[in-house]
């Protein structure tokens, strides 16, 4: 009840007498207040707070001197600003808004993270705390223990609020105690700054192709909205400058990455790699898109084990526009294969394209009208016009250009019983222009009639549990009109039969191959949802054809009169598990001629994740050898610090592992540890095997180690 009463005095005095700041008022708390006689100095005592533009003081005693417009005050002090860094001293002589002044024994506290320990700190401008005899950590520091796992000292450091640096004299780094680094200067963002220049964390890297090295990034901000890092990354047998350019606009980002090389590898001579993207939106809802892939050579993106390591380069330039009843997209495309064994002169490396489709709704003769638009080209580099001697059955340097129309009409109708019946017909007119083929013709021309009647019978249950259960037959019979002109298959070499395509006219990709004739298809949809918390679902299809049709693949499961078998099923549960699988099976052969299947389980603890596929030999596409893959990755919570990874792929066709990796990770709440170890091994895609090992340190606290608040400890006494 006192201190209430001596409070509110003392308020009334505060904000009505001369204590104030040029920002605003001090309220000043205390449980007893003295006005020594002449009025110029006040004396707090008890349980002293003092508030001031959001920033709080608490001490023992403060006095204030209003000729001097002082403040002294007496610790243990706490400071805390408004953005959370707490500042703690046992003694201070600071003027009434707290930016100027004298601490003794302070100790500084940013981003509850980084503790500053000093014999002295100054305040100055309320925008610089000097101080002198440092030590920094974001380790724990609890008085029973010994040293810290790392610590930095120093003779002079100064801490900028405005620019959020912190600056170090004669920095001395420490690890439990030991001197193991010193630097005369040195310059940090301080834990709330995320985009600063300077290094950043540097990472040790070890390869059997290219030896021991260092990565050391530095990041150069640009404006508010662009930022450069540039690596270089030194080895015994290699100098590299990597470099990554990122800017945002109003409308869209680009992003920049490239390599310059210098290595034993190739006798010197210089190698890299160009990527780079980006998008924009553009008025009237169309979105502009590019994509750049280039390297020096084949075997840089796996002599570097490289973030975009892949077998094919795709750059492409794409313009979009997508409304509810329209869509328009046109594009251009250049592919480069790196595959050994593979000749980018004979495959189709420039690709031009434009799409165009728009639906209606005619409200006198109903349903949905369809009008699709597209015409495609593709070039090869090489001139000859037949088959060389190559692998493939293709003429090495065809050239094709199509123009495409599609029209189309299909609606759905309710049938007593609950029966979904539906109807689609259909016209496809195409042109074609072939070049640089004797045997083909030059230019076709094909005017393909369609139509089809579906029937769906959707059954569904709840059981007394709350479970809900779809059961689903389908069936359809359609007919495609027409004859085949004659133009080369260059386009629909690889068919794929899915539960996406089950139900339709033509399962080709590209126009020039259409099915042909009189066809059925049947299947059985199934599906639980579970309120346990677990949903399972199976689709089981077949198409029959009155005449086989000969330029389907064997591994398409459409290469006889009746298909292969449609097999798809998914299982999803609460606790984070996720089961996909899809697979055609042969009857008449008693196996599966393709299928995969793909497993996740995520916890808290855990998390594991699985695929497997499987090609069999086919002429048709090439394959002279089935294929037959697992991949597996996963992670382990060993303990709150300790996490394990792994992942490994493995061809059981021919009986080895391609890759193969295991890496262990250590955070606590000043310093996180990666290490890693990879393996790739000679195949017939990778003739070069090589080995990495991985290692960064990062001392978290600091901008560029991230944050380590989440493995904040409490000491214990």
């Amino acid at each position: 009840m006192l201190r209430s009463i001596l409070a509110g005095l003392l308020a009334l005095i505060v904000t009505t007498g001369d204590l104030r700041a040029q920002s605003g008022d001090i309220m000043l708390l205390a449980d007893q207040v003295l006005v020594q006689e002449g009025g110029d100095t006040l004396v707090a005592t008890g349980n002293v707070e003092a508030l001031h533009n959001g920033t709080r003081l608490t001490a023992t005693r403060i006095i204030y001197d209003r000729a001097n417009n002082t403040l002294d005050i007496q610790g243990p002090i706490r400071i805390t600003q408004p953005n959370g860094d707490v500042l703690t001293a046992t003694q201070a002589e600071l003027d009434q808004g707290f930016e100027n002044g004298l601490l003794e024994s302070a100790r500084f506290v940013l981003d509850e993270q980084l503790q500053i320990a000093s014999a002295r700190a100054a305040r100055v401008q309320g925008r610089y705390t000097a101080m002198s005899q440092v030590a920094a950590t974001s380790c724990q520091v609890c008085g029973t223990d010994g040293p810290p796992l790392w610590a930095i000292r120093a003779s002079r450091v100064v801490h900028d609020a405005e620019e959020r640096q912190i600056y170090f004299d004669d920095a001395q780094l420490r690890i439990l105690g030991v001197p193991v680094f010193y630097i005369p200067r040195m310059r940090l963002p301080d834990p709330t700054l995320t985009r600063a220049r300077g290094f950043m964390i540097p990472e040790l890297k070890t390869s059997s192709l290219l030896g021991f090295g260092i990565r050391l990034p530095y990041f150069i901000p640009i404006g508010d909205h662009a930022d450069l890092t540039l690596t270089p990354y030194l080895s015994p047998i290699t100098r590299t400058l990597d470099m990554r350019y990122r800017q945002a606009f109003r409308t869209g980002d680009i992003t920049v990455n490239g390599a310059i090389s210098r290595d034993t590898l190739e006798s010197g001579d210089l190698r890299g790699l160009f990527f780079a993207e980006g998008a924009f939106r553009l008025p009237r809802a169309y979105r502009l898109s590019f994509d750049i892939e280039a390297v020096s050579d084949d075997a840089y993106l796996n002599d570097y084990n490289s973030t975009f390591k892949k077998d094919r380069l795709d750059s492409a330039l794409t313009l979009s526009r997508t409304t509810r009843d329209s869509f328009f997209s046109t594009s251009l495309i250049h592919y480069e294969s790196l595959t050994d064994g593979e000749n980018n002169a004979t495959q189709p490396t420039i690709i031009g394209d434009l799409r165009y489709n728009r639906r209606f709704f005619p409200t006198r003769l109903g349903g949905e009208l369809r009008l699709g638009f597209q015409t495609h080209s593709h070039f090869r580099y090489s001139d000859d016009d037949t088959d060389g001697s190559d692998d493939d059955l293709v003429v090495d340097g065809r050239d094709v250009a199509r123009a495409n129309l599609d029209l189309s009409w299909r609606d759905r109708w309710t049938l007593p019983a609950g029966v979904r019946a539906g109807a689609v017909t259909q016209v496809w007119v195409d042109h074609f222009e072939v070049g640089q083929d004797a045997a083909a013709e030059g230019s076709y021309t094909e005017v393909t009639p369609a139509a089809s009647v579906e029937l769906r019978l959707p059954l569904v249950k709840r059981t007394a549990t709350g479970a809900r259960i779809l059961f689903e037959p389908i069936a359809q019979v359609g007919w495609v009109g027409g004859d085949r002109s004659g133009v080369p298959n260059d386009e629909s070499t690889r068919v794929e039969f899915d539960e996406g395509n089950l139900l339709t006219l033509s399962r080709f990709p590209a126009a020039d191959r259409r099915e042909r004739g009189l066809v059925g298809a049947a299947g059985l949809r199934w599906m639980r949802q579970d309120p346990e918390g677990w949903r399972a679902a199976l689709t089981l299809g077949r198409v029959w054809r009155a005449e086989q049709d000969s330029d389907f693949s064997r591994s398409s499961g459409q290469d006889s009169a009746a298909s292969d078998w449609l097999i798809a099923g998914q299982f999803e549960h609460k606790t984070g598990m996720q089961i996909l699988a899809r697979g055609l099976y042969d009857s008449d052969q008693t196996r599966f001629t393709k299928a995969e299947m793909r497993a996740n389980v995520t916890r808290d603890r855990y998390a594991l994740g699985a695929s497997y596929i499987l090609l069999t030999t086919d002429p048709l596409e090439d394959r002279d050898d089935a294929q037959s893959q697992w991949r597996v990755n996963g992670r382990y919570n060993v303990d709150r610090n300790w996490t394990a990874t792994g992942s490994s792929r493995y061809d059981i066709a021919e009986g080895q592992f391609l890759t193969a990796g295991v890496g262990a990770e250590y955070r606590n709440e000043c310093v996180a540890v990666d290490f890693s170890v990879s393996r790739s091994f000679a195949s017939s895609t990778n003739l070069e095997p090589s080995t990495d090992f991985g290692l960064t340190v990062a001392l978290t606290g600091f901008s560029t180690g991230g944050s380590g608040k989440e493995y904040r400890r409490s000491c214990s006494y």
